[in-house]
């Protein structure tokens, strides 16, 4: 007799939510509309009331943590924060200068570790239940933060986290272009992932075995979702994008596309939040 194969789960994620009002919209409506169905949120994004408000509206729509630690701005005043941050309360916009210095300066490690509380207080202050937690630019697999963020997040009582592996294997048979990129980050991120898997199995963390929209790189569309859709592999898997109603157009219009939802149905996927891991 055969053996049924394993089923397959499927996290849809919107990063970067309450970065603007444009993405605050499209997540409201590739979560009513599509098949998106969690959101990792910004706490120090320039929208993030108007993202706090549309998840509220949105009960089923699992909203995690975007943790900032470059490239946007500190939850910390900036006198506090003061090798993080300069004076306009600004991260650093280098991530590679950003992730050298933040692993080479012990000195830094106390207000990375300040920075980070504070991001989980004022979303501990938004009352929504917190789903999940990753980073922005997938900073929190940097190993100084990933150290400082675990601990933060089981203090918090959430053990769940992105462990970012985008399998290049199947990347190369979907996508074409951006050899450097997907080639450089594949093995980052693979070696990263390596590492943290079993610090994550030994404090409990639940996590999917693959992420898919790394190698992608903002080119997450309908063409590539009805190309990965059908090869996801068994188990649980997480597709992230980054959904707007103006830079990333075509990523909300993959979600909410009618053919997209076709081939969800018919690969048999089910659609769950990381809190249903």
């Amino acid at each position: 007799m055969a053996i049924p194969e394993r089923r397959r789960r499927l996290i849809v994620n919107a990063d970067d939510f309450g970065l603007s009002s444009a993405v605050n919209e499209a997540v409201a409506r590739a979560h009513a509309e599509g098949i998106l169905t969690t959101a990792s949120l910004m706490v120090t994004g320039a929208a993030c009331s108007g993202a706090v408000e549309v998840a509220r509206a949105n009960p089923r729509l699992g909203v995690g943590l975007h943790l900032v630690l470059v490239c946007g701005r500190a939850a910390r005043p900036p006198a506090e924060v003061p090798g993080l941050a300069d004076a306009r309360g600004e991260l650093s916009g280098s991530p590679v200068a950003a992730g050298l210095r933040y692993f080479l300066r012990r000195s830094l490690r106390e207000q990375l570790r300040q920075e980070i509380a504070g991001q989980f207080d004022r979303f501990a202050e938004t009352g929504l239940p917190l789903d999940h937690v990753n980073g922005h630019l997938n900073f929190h697999l940097q190993p100084t933060v990933f150290r400082l963020a675990l601990d933060a997040a089981a203090v918090r009582g959430c053990r769940q986290w992105r462990l970012t592996r985008d399998p290049l294997w199947l990347n190369a048979s979907l996508a074409r272009g951006a050899w450097a990129y997907r080639l450089s980050h594949a093995v980052v991120f693979a070696l990263l992932s390596a590492w943290a898997r079993p610090r994550l199995s030994r404090r409990g963390f639940r996590h999917t075995a693959n992420v898919f929209g790394l190698l992608q790189n903002g080119r997450v569309d309908e063409a590539y979702l009805l190309r990965l859709l059908p090869r996801l592999p068994p188990g649980d898997s997480e597709l992230y994008s980054h959904p707007s109603l103006t830079d990333f157009h075509h990523e909300f219009e993959a979600l909410v596309s009618p053919r997209v939802r076709a081939a969800v149905a018919a690969a048999g996927l089910e659609l769950i939040r990381y809190q249903d891991l």
